[in-house]
């Protein structure tokens, strides 16, 4: 009786320890190529010897998976390749902060620590050309006189004195710039240097540099200084 008892007990005691060292195994709903070629082994093995499968149609269903596996996988690459390209441009874009961005600007800051100085574009050859600096009263501060330019970028620089040699006060100045071409006077086009603030990763517009004056793409952007 007593080694029926410790029979028992020993075979109940080893069917915990069984039930304790199973390991849960994960279900996994996907039909990966060894299960699909497993399945067509199983078609082959209790098919109709009067009736065999068509080769065609088995090749079909084999090129049929075996290019949504592609497919699938290819989607995962891609995937993967679009987040290093996202990790990349936000590496990229933090480079930029507090650098010089050269933006198609009218307007042209003055103060401590700023360089307030940019390009014109001259489409064509042009003579006498001036840029003239305003202040926000409207009155003409300084004129700067450049002669004659070719088709380009010509820069200019202000050194944030006045006509009388008086430094202007700090602040944001109008900037206007004029030729003459094919003998009539005309206005023509300006870019000022201004200081990036901060960026912005935006998947559709790319890398966005905001500063003073506004939000721009980087594509936009004609220099980095």
């Amino acid at each position: 009786m007593s080694n029926d008892v410790n029979s028992a007990t020993s075979s109940f005691v080893d069917s915990l320890r069984w039930q304790d060292n199973k390991v849960p195994t994960e279900k996994n709903d996907e039909l990966k190529q060894e299960d699909f070629f497993a399945l067509l082994t199983q078609q082959l093995s209790f098919q109709d010897p009067s009736k065999p499968a068509d080769n065609d149609q088995m090749i079909s269903q084999m090129t049929n998976f075996t290019m949504a596996e592609g497919i699938s996988n290819l989607n995962t690459k891609f995937e993967s390749l679009a987040a290093s390209m996202t990790s990349n441009s936000a590496l990229q874009a933090s480079t930029l902060i507090g650098k010089k961005a050269l933006l198609e600007s009218d307007t042209i800051e003055h103060g401590p620590g700023l360089q307030a100085r940019g390009s014109i574009i001259v489409a064509e050859p042009v003579e006498k050309l001036t840029l003239s600096i305003i202040n926000d009263k409207k009155e003409l501060v300084r004129k700067i006189e450049l002669g004659n330019q070719s088709v380009g970028a010509t820069r200019f620089e202000w050194d944030g004195l006045t006509d009388d040699d008086e430094p202007a006060p700090a602040g944001e100045y109008t900037i206007k710039a004029e030729g003459q071409t094919n003998g009539k006077f005309e206005a023509l086009p300006t870019a000022t240097f201004r200081n990036i603030d901060s960026v912005n990763v935006n998947g559709s517009q790319g890398i966005v540099i905001n500063t003073k004056a506004g939000a721009v793409r980087l594509s936009d952007v004609a220099e980095i200084a």
